[in-house]
């Protein structure tokens, strides 16, 4: 190949890697700027937006398991917003998948199991009873293995808090029926409600949620002052995320009924 042909194709080959890396770094420079505003509206509980904006960055750069999970979150917080069962089960279902998705790429990551765990309780919802309880020990078993991912996890506490309460709450019969028609449930009892939900109340004090859950929990248990303390404390602490004005209305209503 003589010289002249042999520079000119060095030199294109030079500049199409160059092109190549600009390009690349074009693209990530985009995927962050998504992220973040995606991230921003998130924070302003606009969950539609959200939901679009991260729908894009997995456009960008697909597959990546932190983006994968914030789509399941956006689709399993929209059943604030939808109006029919139907659509509400609609999310659920895509909310399942894309979870499921992001545990398959990083099943180490606490967060992503526990967002599986939720999902599993929100399709639980719309299924029938042999299904639902499936759903529920799915529920128990990946909210426990979150929090051995992470002893500290103040959700995982949550989840498995609420988790022992609803199944506490069953009457001796339907626990019957379920054991002979279904195969039962794992064990549950209001004591270790309120012990996972009162070390989620130690691990992130701040969380409306988490006091509301708690007060209830007490309620069941019959420890009616504890119950109040908890849900005043939710009341005395600003709302600040998308549950917190919901759980703050329980928790009103809650101390409404009991001085009614």
């Amino acid at each position: 190949m003589p010289f002249r042909r042999v520079l000119r194709f060095c030199i294109s080959f030079l500049l199409l890697g160059l092109l190549s890396g600009a390009a690349a770094e074009g693209l990530a420079r985009d995927v962050e700027a998504v992220l973040a505003e995606a991230r921003a509206a998130e924070a302003r509980f606009e969950v539609r937006r959200a939901l679009e904006l991260y729908l894009e960055a997995d456009r960008l750069r697909p597959d990546d398991p932190v983006t994968l999970q914030k789509i399941a979150q956006q689709l399993s917080d929209l059943s604030l917003e939808v109006a029919t069962p139907a659509e509400k089960k609609a999310q659920a279902v895509q909310a399942l998948e894309f979870a499921r998705r992001a545990v398959a790429l990083d099943p180490t990551n606490p967060v992503n199991v526990l967002s599986l765990a939720i999902c599993y309780g929100k399709m639980g919802v719309f299924s029938d009873t042999r299904t639902k309880i499936e759903y529920s020990r799915l529920v128990r078993q990946e909210a426990e293995r979150a929090l051995a991912l992470d002893p500290d996890y103040d959700w995982a506490h949550h989840v498995l808090g609420r988790w022992h309460l609803e199944v506490a709450a069953l009457g001796a019969t339907a626990r019957f029926v379920v054991r002979v028609v279904y195969g039962g449930l794992p064990p549950a009892s209001k004591e270790q409600s309120i012990t996972h939900l009162r070390r989620a109340t130690e691990l992130a004090p701040e969380r409306v949620p988490h006091h509301v859950e708690l007060g209830f929990a007490y309620l069941a248990a019959g420890r009616g002052a504890e119950a109040r303390a908890s849900f005043e404390r939710a009341l005395a602490l600003p709302a600040r995320e998308l549950y917190d004005a919901p759980a703050q209305e329980r928790a009103r209503a809650a101390l409404g009924a009991r001085a009614g």
